[in-house]
Parts: C-alpha cells; structure tokens; sequence
C-alpha cells in the first residue's frame, strides 16, 4: 500500500497493484485496473517513486518472470 494525500488533506492509502495509470489533468489522477479514480495531492512523479518503492519492498520484480528475463528457469 501507499500513502497518498487527498486535495482536502486527508491521507488514505493505496494498493499500488492495481493501479493502471497515472496522470496530470493537472490534478493527479490515479485509475485503478477496476476503472475506479482517485485525485491525490501529490505529483504524477512522486506517485511513482512510492509505487516503485513499494514494489521494491515487497520484491515483486525479483521474480524473473514479472522482470521478462528470457532465461528465467
């Protein structure tokens, strides 16, 4: 999960697994692979850094399948 900020202060978090885009409207918006949108506080840019952060606390990309290594056994 990752803690992200709302444009009224709140912070909530987010399971960064499901999430499908980002982007600048210029408000960060945030979809979901269900189709659900969330508006954060925070830049497209540091939404990113905290997802690959927690990709990389959970070693979701220590897999070498999800990396695409050919030579993965």
């Amino acid at each position: 999960m990752i803690k992200l900020t709302r444009l009224n202060g709140k912070e909530f978090l987010l399971n960064a697994l499901y999430i499908e885009t980002v982007e600048s409207f210029p408000d960060t918006t945030i979809t979901l692979t269900n189709g659900h949108k969330y508006v954060a506080l925070e830049s497209r840019e540091d939404v990113a850094l905290k997802i690959s952060q927690f990709y990389n606390e959970i070693h979701i990309l220590s897999n070498p399948h999800i990396r695409g290594d050919q030579d993965a056994e």
